[in-house]
């Protein structure tokens, strides 16, 4: 028996460190994969909600529900198909097992305004967004300005109701949030006004709480505006319904 490979030698220290440093990979891929995915936020669409920089934990296992902040793919080329941030492949492993928040190049936040079948409507006479006929009151995310002042609810009137397997979504910081709005114009596959409606498939999760910064930490919830919407009064149409909105080019 050699020297290393005696009880309390290097090599038998060698092999602990390793089995440890494997296990913990293994645990975090999976980690990853089926509970919890870390992602940093690259635009201010959801300030002050989430800013620049934050690192969110977004969680899989809980279904997400109207008025959730979630993470979705960019399946609909929103971004337009945009680069890795020139990412080297290490990085890419390192963003996998789950050691490095994903750089969001190739997804999107923002907060579930309406879920399948739902009517959403901008805007009512006191300029409020209103969910299957119950106004919002957006005071507890909507973005204000250092002055105080806050975004519109949406700066050009919509009228939709969302289609099966679908969802429709908006930023918090509305005046900086290129969102469902802004592609209800777009046909996919020979729907029209699909590219305004992500599928429900595409959401990796539901924030669950912010990481990094550290004076920013906090978990994160369904507002209570949301608390009074009903279900939606009729089944989901299988293909959007746009009775105002469709022009891109506001945002």
């Amino acid at each position: 028996m050699g020297k290393d490979d005696q009880p309390g030698g290097l090599g038998s220290f060698l092999k602990e460190v390793t089995i440890v440093v494997v296990g913990a990979l293994i645990a975090s891929t999976l980690l990853r994969l089926l509970l919890l995915q870390v992602f940093s936020i690259p635009s201010r669409s959801m300030e002050e909600t989430l800013n620049v920089g934050d690192r969110v934990a977004v969680q899989k296992v809980q279904p997400f529900q109207r008025g959730d902040v979630v993470v979705f793919r960019d399946d609909l080329e929103w971004l337009g198909n945009p680069d890795r941030f020139g990412q080297e492949p290490w990085q890419d492993l390192l963003v996998f097992i789950g050691l490095m928040p994903d750089p969001s190049a190739n997804h999107l936040v923002k907060r579930v305004i309406g879920v399948e079948g739902d009517h959403v409507v901008c805007c009512d006479a006191d300029d409020r967004l209103t969910v299957n006929g119950v106004a919002l009151d957006e005071s507890e995310y909507l973005y204000r300005t250092p002055e105080g002042a806050a975004d519109q609810p949406s700066a050009f009137p919509f009228d939709v109701v969302v289609p099966a397997g679908r969802v429709f979504v908006l930023g918090d910081h509305r005046s900086a949030s290129a969102d469902s709005r802004c592609h209800l114009d777009e046909t996919i596959r020979g729907v029209e006004h699909a590219g305004g409606f992500p599928t429900v498939d595409s959401v990796v999760g539901a924030a669950g709480f912010t990481l990094f910064p550290f004076d920013r930490w906090r978990t994160y919830g369904t507002p209570e505006a949301f608390a009074a919407v009903p279900a939606a009064s009729a089944p989901a149409p299988e293909e959007p319904v746009v009775a105002v909105g469709g022009d891109g080019s506001a945002c």
